[in-house]
């Protein structure tokens, strides 16, 4: 009688209940109770991760990129790392526009016109807007959209490239070098090195509301052509709702990639750095542009200046490349830490 039960109407269990003796109706509802909580039990188990990267593979190429690894996310309650994991190719086309601008630099050198970047055919064109000899900014509109990208090419010569690095990725230090920083934090590491997502909260200029950005950051370091990236971008995480205490950053994303003139651990170093995001504010585009423009000069004569402050009092901070990768099954487990003086074999960085 039971085993026809666990697939009967609703109705029809409701109409056997009230023909029921009345001391078998507990006895039915507790089997009825116990058949859809495992029914239910069973549903959980079937949407594994691995569930959802068979379901993956049968649902690409007929939904929007980036929607079905969301979608799964937010079913599975899972970070889908192969998902959203950074692609060797970014890292690679971070390096060739590393490569660009080093030509072009080399072409305007000891020119008095400004440096202007060549474009592809179809791209739109970049537009100077800070020239001075050691930091340049471009800005150019992104198609179908009322925002703009920006690219900086710089250089410092009284530190070194495995420095600048450490400082801007070591989460701990920076909460105490940059004020605007709420909230900044580790929320789950890759099993592959260097990949990990972080939840960044930051103050906004008043009157608006802080910002929160979730994004996936991965860095790699080249050692036999003497060069570092850092590519970061917006994602979803499970595992980080949003607030009504901030306005969550969607659409963000930046490359850094850092040259040394010499080594990793002697002074002196280009750097190129690409970014654009949408801050969701309702003020004019040129406002906007304004904040973007002059905000990112302003971080990175902060993150040079705590980079000196920490070689000179010696402030530890971790070693991204020395140290043995964090245990990726903890989110923020203490990691080894080294003075910002010490030697060793460098790294790359991102602007967030």
């Amino acid at each position: 009688m039971w085993q026809a039960l666990r697939g009967a109407p609703a109705g029809l269990v409701g109409w056997l209940s009230s023909r029921l003796p009345p001391c078998l109706v507990p006895l039915l509802a507790a089997q009825c109770r116990y058949v859809s909580g495992f029914r239910l039990r069973r549903a959980q188990q079937l949407y594994t991760e691995r569930s959802a990267r068979a379901l993956i593979r049968g649902l690409r190429g007929r939904a929007r990129p980036g929607r079905t690894g969301r979608l799964l996310a937010a079913l599975t309650g899972a970070f889908l790392w192969e998902e959203e994991r950074v692609r060797e190719e970014e890292i690679r086309r971070s390096a060739e526009d590393m490569q660009h601008m080093e030509v072009v630099a080399h072409t305007f050198q000891g020119l008095d016109s400004p440096v202007q970047i060549p474009v592809s055919d179809g791209e739109q064109s970049w537009e100077l807007v800070i020239d001075k000899k050691d930091f340049k900014l471009w800005k150019r509109p992104i198609e179908g959209t009322h925002l703009y990208q920006y690219r900086v090419f710089g250089s410092y010569m009284d530190v070194t490239p495995r420095q600048f690095f450490n400082v801007q990725l070591d989460t701990e230090y920076r909460k105490k070098w940059d004020a605007l920083v709420i909230k900044l934090e580790v929320v789950e590491r890759d099993g592959v090195p260097g990949s990990e997502v972080i939840h960044w909260v930051t103050h906004f200029p008043y009157p608006m509301y802080s910002r929160d950005y979730v994004y996936i950051r991965k860095y790699h370091v080249d050692q036999e052509n003497n060069l570092m990236v850092l590519v970061s971008r917006a994602v979803e995480h499970p595992g980080v709702p949003e607030s009504p205490d901030y306005v969550r950053v969607r659409n963000y994303q930046s490359q850094m990639v850092i040259r040394p003139h010499t080594s990793f651990d002697e002074n002196g170093f280009d750097y190129l750095l690409t970014y654009s995001d949408n801050p969701q504010t309702v003020f004019p585009r040129y406002c906007v542009n304004w904040m973007v423009s002059s905000g990112m000069p302003d971080f990175l004569d902060k993150l040079h200046l705590a980079t000196l402050r920490a070689n000179t009092m010696e402030i530890k901070v971790r070693d991204y490349i020395s140290s043995r990768p964090p245990d990726c099954s903890t989110e923020a487990r203490a990691s080894p830490e080294r003075k910002i003086g010490s030697a060793h074999t460098a790294t790359p960085m991102d602007y967030a």
